[in-house]
């Protein structure tokens, strides 16, 4: 249900909840009428999940898990504005990502994919928002998977993004494509999602953010709602 105090949700722009080429959808999309929130919920103005336990190192993936050495792959800064649907900054929001390490695995004992994990990197990280909404990350360059949806079927090279604003219907979850990435013209994924809103998943590489010598730089800016949205995961 949507709150009457929240700009509505452009639904145009965010992917339907069954989408068969995508075919884990088919098995869990919702095939009857959404169920309202309660009253305590649908009112609440604070992220569920609280900040207070943040480690510096927590949006440092290069840095959050080392064990015996630097993790392996591209270092990446991703960064970027988390904006409501009035284009204003969202401060002290709670941004976690999760990704796959630079061979394409995640650590997470479902993913079997015959590639190595890096006993370096977890591949996971949060920060806060500062006071212009801006977040920042340094991690690796994910790398693409095969993942058994079709044939030769592989996923892009994508970071996992799950946010809030200051209320309980804000919070999103979405992916961040790469831009000139050939995989994402076969990927059901990103082509669910309608072709007008696809291009507000995928980060700008930017020079000014690339850090000399150690580092390249993409920015990917978010927004929680209205009509420039970013597209929702389904």
């Amino acid at each position: 249900m949507e709150d009457s105090s929240l700009t509505p949700r452009d639904f145009a722009s965010h992917p339907e909840y069954i989408y068969p080429p995508y075919g884990s959808s088919v098995k869990r999309g919702p095939t009857r009428p959404l169920i309202p929130l309660k009253e305590r919920l649908r009112d609440q103005r604070v992220p569920v999940y609280g900040t207070d336990d943040l480690d510096p190192l927590d949006a440092d993936l290069t840095r959050n898990a080392v064990r015996n050495g630097e993790p392996l792959g591209e270092r990446i800064i991703v960064t970027g504005r988390v904006l409501d649907e009035g284009g204003r900054p969202v401060r002290n929001t709670l941004v976690e990502i999760w990704q796959a390490n630079a061979a394409g695995r995640y650590v997470h004992k479902a993913d079997q994919h015959d590639a190595p994990l890096d006993p370096n990197f977890l591949g996971a990280g949060r920060c806060v928002t500062d006071n212009e909404g801006r977040y920042r990350f340094l991690t690796i360059k994910p790398g693409a998977y095969p993942w058994g949806n079709h044939p030769n079927a592989w996923r892009p090279q994508h970071i996992h993004f799950s946010l809030f604003g200051d209320h309980f219907g804000s919070r999103l979850v979405t992916q961040m494509y790469f831009p000139g990435d050939p995989l994402l013209a076969f990927d059901p994924i990103y082509q669910g999602t309608p072709e007008q809103a696809r291009e507000r998943m995928i980060s700008k590489f930017s020079l000014d953010i690339t850090q000399e010598a150690y580092a390249l730089g993409y920015d990917f800016d978010i927004v929680l709602r209205g009509p420039n949205e970013t597209p929702m995961e389904r």
